[in-house]
């Protein structure tokens, strides 16, 4: 669905991203990542994907099961694609402004 995109992933305290067979995998990947050391705890705002974006995928996606993850691909490209990125920038200019 994103391939060949430069990524990088935030790791925040959750215990899934601290631990380090999770931090390890990355890092042999070569995926860039932000560790959980790095990262302010207990800072949602901070997060874009916090601000209605896995409520709108959530609201789309998730009100049916799906047999396996194939069938699930479609239905959550689609809603990715309707998510209004102008929002989004919006969004992560507001948060880059918090860090001043």
């Amino acid at each position: 669905m994103f391939k060949n995109r430069h990524w990088i992933f935030q790791q925040d305290s959750a215990p899934a991203h601290r631990a380090r067979s999770a931090q390890n995998w990355l890092t042999v990947r070569g995926v860039g990542f932000i560790g959980h050391e790095d990262w302010p705890s207990s800072s949602p705002d901070l997060n874009p994907l916090d601000y209605k974006i896995w409520q709108h995928l959530e609201e789309k996606v998730c009100a049916k099961p799906y047999r396996n993850l194939e069938s699930l691909r479609v239905p959550l490209a689609k809603a990715a694609a309707e998510i209004v990125w102008l929002g989004v920038w919006c969004v992560l200019r507001l948060i880059i402004g918090r860090g001043d």
